[in-house]
């Protein structure tokens, strides 16, 4: 499992930001809010638990369609990817808010780029065959790289 903690682009080492629980923790204050205001000062508890559903549906829409990268890139925030199985890890970058991942399959020398845009509605992925990623490289006296690696 990757776990990304990003922030202006690079990874963050040591104390984390949590501002995704911050939002979450402000949602049910909200909701929280709704239920005592509506459910207890007015004498309407219908309406305060509706009101609370729609807080919440309307905070995990806004969380899941725009916030989420927002925040793990930002300020720190929280994602989890995993990368599939029988594949390796290596690299991770972003383009303006959007996440892309690199994986390699050495079962058949493929690297695989994987978009994770907002919301998962555009998700673009470019597939590079015989790629080699991780060959060892031969460097010649001069510090060059040669024109084609000898095996």
């Amino acid at each position: 499992m990757l776990m990304c903690w990003y922030a202006s682009g690079k990874l963050i080492q040591g104390r984390m930001k949590m501002v995704t629980y911050i939002y979450w923790a402000f949602i049910l204050g909200l909701m929280l809010i709704v239920v005592f205001v509506a459910g207890i000062k007015l004498n309407n508890l219908v309406l305060g638990l509706v009101g609370a559903l729609v807080i919440l549906a309307v905070g995990w829409a806004a969380y899941y369609f725009h916030f989420e990268q927002v925040f793990v890139k930002r300020w720190g925030g929280v994602m989890t990817i995993t990368v599939p199985a029988g594949q390796h890890h290596i690299a991770a970058t972003w383009k303006e808010d959007h996440l892309w991942i690199e994986n390699y399959e050495p079962d058949t020398n493929t690297c695989y780029f994987r978009e994770y845009s907002k919301g998962n509605l555009l998700q673009g992925k470019v597939t590079i065959k015989n790629c080699n990623p991780l060959m060892p490289r031969k460097i010649t006296g001069t510090g060059e790289m040669p024109a084609q690696i000898e095996q």
